[in-house]
């Protein structure tokens, strides 16, 4: 088998700012003179405990990510990251409340940003980027509603999508649909972090009341296999992140994740990383996981990125050029 760094991938689900290496945000905490050690571990990662801890943790290294300039420099060392693992196409949550709380004027200058390093990456390494706004959960449904509005002023080529992540216990996703239905305007793709956390109802309730394509993770659908079924018939795409769920302790390890047994019930299921360095992952040790654990192999890898690259909310002159991408390599 192919070495699965060399392995050309698709990741529908990565958070840029969780995406954000440890030395990379204790450097600009140095810069800025921020004390930012309490959340790091002796080993120099990120250090936290369950999810809402991991929260935490997450919240307070955004907040040395201050301007436009701390965002180009993030977006930069991220797609080194990722174009390393083999990654050609990627799309990252993109939070207009981490990217001048919501106002627009601001927003734009942070994704203009975002954008140039995404360009430069592009350019010297040829991965592909595209951003999916996503307001946070537990910030609440009128403050998504103002991140819903920088979705729709910047809505195009590049900002071709429209989700929900931060904690999923908090709310319901029906209080967030206007947001969506305001996403849904602009033309966005959708999709929404759900069945992490809150059972195969919380996966239902999303697909039913925000309607979605694509669910963040939905991995506890498992519960639920009149819930599998009726996915797998819908063609619904499930953004899996089987390192994250298993180090956060959703599922007690690799040889439990159901990543397999959505997919063999045909489900469409993709990989992604999430928030790698807090997870202590990258795509090609998922890959290697999923080698190890399920017997997953070259073919089956191709077979998972083709459906990454139909499920992408980009334009279908940048779809060609993913599948392109991903044809060459086979």
């Amino acid at each position: 088998m192919t070495a699965t760094a060399d392995i050309p991938k698709v990741e529908l689900h990565l958070h840029l700012e969780g995406a954000a290496p440890p030395a990379f945000i204790r450097g600009l905490a140095a810069e800025k003179g921020v004390d930012l050690s309490g959340i790091f571990g002796a080993d120099g990662g990120y250090a936290y405990t369950g999810f809402v801890d991991f929260l935490r943790v997450y919240e307070a290294a955004c907040t040395v990510l201050t301007g436009p300039q701390e965002f180009y420099r993030l977006t930069k060392a991220v797609l080194e990251q990722s174009a390393s693992h083999g990654v050609v196409y990627s799309e990252t949550f993109l939070s207009p409340d981490f990217c001048g709380n919501c106002d627009i004027v601001a927003w734009r200058e942070y994704l203009a940003a975002i954008r140039q390093a995404a360009d430069e990456a592009e350019a010297a390494d040829g991965i592909i980027l595209r951003g999916i706004i996503t307001p946070i959960r537990h910030f609440g449904p009128e403050q998504a509603k103002l991140a819903a509005a920088c979705a729709q002023d910047t809505a195009g080529d590049w900002i071709c999508g429209f989700g929900i992540g931060g904690d999923e216990m908090q709310g319901k996703p029906k209080d967030f649909r206007y947001a969506f239905d305001m996403a849904r305007e602009a033309g966005l793709g959708l999709t929404a972090h759900a069945g992490e956390w809150g059972g195969a109802v919380s996966v239902r309730d999303a697909w039913r009341d925000l309607e979605v394509a694509r669910i963040g993770h939905g991995v506890q659908a498992i519960e639920d296999m009149a819930l599998v079924q009726a996915l797998a018939d819908a063609g619904v795409v499930l953004e899996c992140c089987p390192g994250s769920n298993v180090k956060l302790g959703v599922f007690d390890s690799w040889k439990n994740h159901p990543i397999e047994r959505l997919r063999a019930e045909g489900v469409k299921v993709t990989v992604s990383t999430d928030d790698p360095p807090f997870f202590h992952t990258t795509m090609s040790s998922e890959y290697e996981h999923l080698a190890e654990e399920f017997g997953w192999d070259e073919a089956r890898f191709a077979e998972i990125n083709r459906t990454a690259a139909e499920a992408a909310f980009c334009n279908e002159e940048t779809r060609a050029r993913v599948l392109k991408k991903l044809e060459t390599a086979a």
